[in-house]
């Protein structure tokens, strides 16, 4: 088999990879940052409330910071929906959008 069809048939299952991903995690929660909420706040809740490791949510906390927001968890409306109302209720901006193809 040659280079080319090896490369061309392993870009062809990351395709597919990535396409399984996105019908299977269709929603994203966004986090949008503020002039209100402190970081360990922001991280605290993100642990507590969409069960990331520290790290994960620092580095959350980060993007949010410097890109205005941030997709923080992927996957079904009805699984985002409660962690997105958890979250307002904490004083944290939070929307639960369709993913965008991209």
């Amino acid at each position: 088999m040659s280079q080319r069809t090896e490369t061309g048939t392993y870009k062809k299952e990351l395709e597919d990879v990535l396409i399984a991903e996105d019908e299977q995690f269709p929603f994203s929660l966004i986090v949008w940052n503020d002039d209100v909420n402190t970081f360990d706040w922001v991280i605290q809740s993100l642990i507590e409330v969409c069960e990331h490791s520290a790290e994960q949510a620092e580095q959350c906390a980060l993007f949010i910071h410097y890109n205005g927001k941030y997709a923080v968890k992927h996957g079904e409306f009805t699984q985002l929906r409660p962690m997105c109302e958890a979250l307002l209720d904490r004083g944290i901006s939070a929307t639960v959008e369709e993913a965008v193809e991209g």
